[in-house]
């Protein structure tokens, strides 16, 4: 209310700051334009994704199999993220071109990153006393593994995922500046080109809404899949609450 009014009190020019109505009246007029560029990008970061999730499952796996193999790829994951994945993309478009590929590399290298961390503490956060357990009863790594390890771990995957997917449209929008012709990032920056500023705004807002979408989808996922973790989470809560 206070922006809509200060935009028309002070009578700032649309294409410097557009009020809330005029956000909304160009998303209506645009929705198809948005529409079709949406599509695009929530393809792109949900394949991302996948990979991402895929590749740093696999890593966490390796890295809690093997002791010494965890201490030679923990620093390299750790490198990989002080590095600003946008200065890489002229190394991408050299080697795949302006392709979905390298778009899809660009996603997959800040999304695996969450997944496979959370995934890792997931794994070395199972107490020791089930370890024992499984040990006294004859039980071998695989079993351990699969007993213990992997449904301990569970919560802490679907944690790492939905930080993934916090990230996964807002890095198929910026992937999409090292080339496109579709997308929302190629729509943000030809609107801001042309000083459509409502038009930005608009984009910003949808990039926000499949953000919040896609994350609140994947904590509905983990509901269904964990009824006891978070049958039991709700239990604490109510315990604190008394």
């Amino acid at each position: 209310m206070f922006w809509e009014i200060a935009v028309n009190v002070l009578n700032i020019d649309k294409w410097i700051l557009p009020a809330p109505s005029a956000i909304l009246k160009s998303f209506y007029y645009s929705l198809d334009l948005i529409t079709f560029h949406a599509q695009w990008t929530l393809f792109e970061a949900l394949l991302g994704l996948i990979v991402g999730l895929v590749t740093g499952s696999v890593i966490a796996v390796i890295m809690q199999w093997s002791e010494t193999i965890k201490k030679m790829i923990y620093p390299l994951i750790i490198l990989t993220q002080t590095i600003p994945f946008i200065t890489i993309a002229p190394l991408l478009v050299i080697w795949f071109g302006y392709t979905l590929t390298a778009k899809i590399i660009i996603i997959a290298l800040v999304c695996f990153f969450p997944v496979a961390i959370n995934l890792e503490n997931g794994f070395s956060s199972v107490e020791y006393n089930f370890i024992k357990l499984i040990h006294s009863l004859g039980g071998n790594r695989w079993q351990l593994f699969s007993l213990v390890k992997l449904p301990f771990s569970l919560p802490f995957f679907f944690s790492g995922i939905k930080i993934a997917a916090s990230y996964a449209i807002l890095s198929a929008v910026i992937s999409e500046w090292i080339g496109s012709d579709r997308g929302l990032g190629i729509l943000l920056i030809r609107s801001s080109k042309s000083y459509l500023t409502d038009r930005v705004f608009a984009v910003v807002l949808v990039i926000s809404l499949l953000s919040m979408v896609l994350v609140r989808l994947i904590d509905s996922i983990a509901v269904k899949l964990l009824p006891w973790y978070y049958h039991n989470q709700l239990m604490e809560w109510k315990k604190e609450k008394l």
